[in-house]
């Protein structure tokens, strides 16, 4: 019997009941009735139906926890990889409108309350922006169609990178305190069957996302920010001079910017992609659960020794793991894949029925001692031509709408807190001076080489349904480049843990994998294929040719800075920032030690 969540499932049967004789006629009826009957539940709706979740569910990323949420999210997913012919045109949400908003009929309609300088559309994690562009003086709104609050399951993040919120100046390190509902030390890179590398400071601490909304919220508050919550938006006109937005109720914004925040299915983003399918997808499925008494450690991450055949595809399992701070003995276990969107590919309800029999012996338990407590579920999609540039007038994507997430990442708060003082920065000064048209907005989202060449990473850890490499090759490829980092030492690893790639870096490590592992070489070929290999050899070579411009170029370039024009300052300033992030140089390392 298996206790989850107060769910008892009996296993094998002790009896059968046979029916009962029947007469021809009724049998008919019978013999109908077995063939259209359901199908019985699955374990995993069992399990979630069986859950009470406190709270309720909420906006953002792995914020919903239902069955009935699972199989909306598993039927938006099959339709992103379905066979169909016509691809659906997306909803027109943005147009352009000749002419100027404040000599047109509906100006009237707007009074001085509804004005602001930016408005920020999807407040989870646009909340950070919109406090950030509040604090620099500016009249900042938040469209949130939900109730702007955290959910209840912990964001896994490094003091280091919290800190970068303090920098700018949304956060302080009271708050920091005061959201940290777990702190974990060592933290496990484990290959299965081949060995373990275990680091300091990795993810390490679990935070509220609740207790940290909240204080971002009252922060918000405090400095005259307004948010519209419960409140959907239906399209948005850009004029000549403002942005106006329409939402569902009714009701009438302007505003000179807006901030599209609204995550990897933001409907701007799909008209602006034509509904076009991703490149790549990561999902994830897990679950918290009570009854782990071992519970001090992570794992950043732990590969299984092979593929495994998963309905009518296969896929290669990784996971992470946490103590959560909602209590001593509660865990939390992520099993996550990578996968090119292609018929057959498996659902996620399909992954938890695996997880279930998979993740006890990960974590080295039995089901039987443990309650559920919540089921975690998601799907990341990633294009290759990241970030997302912008493409209209007063309209930019931030965080994960925008793409300038790692496509090895499920979850945008990392890139969050790296990107958020550059482009709070960069965002005020557009707003500030006017340079709201497309192409000036597309300089805060340029093309970055080191999150283009972490494409190749992701290919490499996709399996195949058609290969020509061991079932094993992806945990044997991700162990040795670990082991060749953790033999280069912290400058090495500790920037690629926390999604950054450097080319000095890279090259070391690449060079060490062929000198010590050289039969790796042909599998990686037929793994990512040599069109993939190209491609990203492009990327490789800006990688360098970033690092170098960053390193050498851009200190004579800010020596004449003062002395260019304004506009031309503010382009500069931008391609400056585009260098030394899209190179990685903006990562410093921090004292810590790796646990050998």
């Amino acid at each position: 019997m298996v206790k989850n969540g107060g769910l008892s499932i009996f296993h094998g049967s002790s009896f059968v009941l046979s029916p009962p004789p029947l007469f021809p006629i009724r049998r008919n009826f019978y013999l109908l009735a077995q063939a259209t009957a359901a199908p019985p539940p699955s374990r995993t709706q069992r399990i979630m139906e069986s859950i009470s979740v406190s709270g309720g569910e909420v906006g953002g990323a792995g914020g919903s926890y239902s069955y009935n949420s699972l199989k909306r999210l598993d039927s938006l997913w099959s339709s992103l990889f379905s066979h169909s012919p016509v691809v659906q045109e997306p909803q027109q949400v943005v147009s352009n409108i000749p002419g100027l908003f404040s000599e047109s009929e509906q100006a009237e309609k707007c009074g001085g309350d509804d004005v602001f300088d930016v408005v920020v559309c999807g407040g989870t994690l646009g909340i950070f922006i919109a406090t950030s562009l509040s604090s620099k003086g500016l009249r900042v709104g938040i469209v949130e169609k939900s109730i702007l609050k955290g959910r209840e399951q912990d964001w896994n993040i490094s003091r280091k990178e919290l800190l970068e919120l303090v920098e700018v100046g949304v956060l302080t390190e009271d708050d920091i305190v005061s959201v940290t509902s777990a702190s974990f030390n060592p933290n496990r890179c484990g290959f299965e069957g081949k060995g373990e590398i275990w680091v300091n400071d990795i993810l390490n601490l679990g935070v509220s996302p609740a207790k940290l909304i909240d204080i971002m919220r009252k922060r918000f508050d405090s400095l005259g920010g307004v948010i519209f919550e419960g409140c959907s938006l239906s399209n948005i006109s850009i004029y000549e001079d403002s942005a106006i937005l329409q939402l569902a109720d009714g009701k009438i914004l302007s505003s000179r910017l807006v901030i599209d925040a609204m995550g990897n299915f933001s409907p701007i983003v799909k008209q602006i992609r034509r509904g076009r399918k991703p490149d790549g997808m990561c999902l994830v499925v897990g679950s918290c659960c009570r009854g782990f008494k071992d519970n001090i450690t992570s794992d950043v991450i732990f590969s299984s020794a092979s593929v495994k055949s998963v309905g009518k595809s296969v896929a290669q399992y990784f996971w992470e793991a946490f103590p959560a701070g909602s209590g001593p003995l509660e865990r939390t276990t992520y099993m996550f894949t990578y996968l090119n969107p292609e018929p057959g590919c498996p659902l996620l309800e399909e992954l938890l029925e695996d997880y279930w029999d998979l993740m006890p012996k990960y974590q080295g338990v039995s089901l039987d001692e443990l309650e559920v407590l919540r089921v975690i579920y998601g799907i990341f999609p990633t294009y290759r031509d990241s970030p997302l540039p912008a493409a209209f007038d007063r309209v930019l994507q931030f965080g994960d709408a925008s793409g300038i997430q790692s496509p090895v990442s499920f979850g945008g708060f990392g890139s969050l807190t790296r990107h958020l003082g550059r482009l709070s920065v960069g965002i005020y000064e557009a707003v500030n001076n006017n340079y709201l048209d497309a192409q000036s907005l597309s300089l805060l989202n340029p093309y970055m080489p080191n999150l283009s060449a972490s494409w190749l990473f992701q290919r490499a850890m996709s399996a195949k349904m058609q290969s020509d490499v061991s079932p094993n090759f992806i945990n044997e490829l991700l162990y040795a480049n670990f082991q060749s980092m953790q033999k280069l030492g912290d400058p090495v690893l500790r920037p690629f843990l926390q999604d950054v790639i450097q080319f000095g870096p890279l090259v070391k490590t690449l060079g060490l994998v062929m000198l010590n592992q050289p039969l790796l070489i042909p599998s990686i070929f037929k793994q990512v294929g040599v069109a993939v290999l190209v491609d990203w050899s492009g990327h490789f070579v800006m990688l360098g040719y970033y690092t170098f411009l960053s390193s050498y170029i851009d200190p004579i370039i800010r020596l004449f800075m003062n002395k260019f024009p304004d506009k031309m300052r503010y382009e500069w300033k931008q391609k400056l920032e585009a260098w030394k992030y899209g190179a990685g140089l903006d990562y410093k390392l921090t004292h810590s030690s790796s646990k050998e």
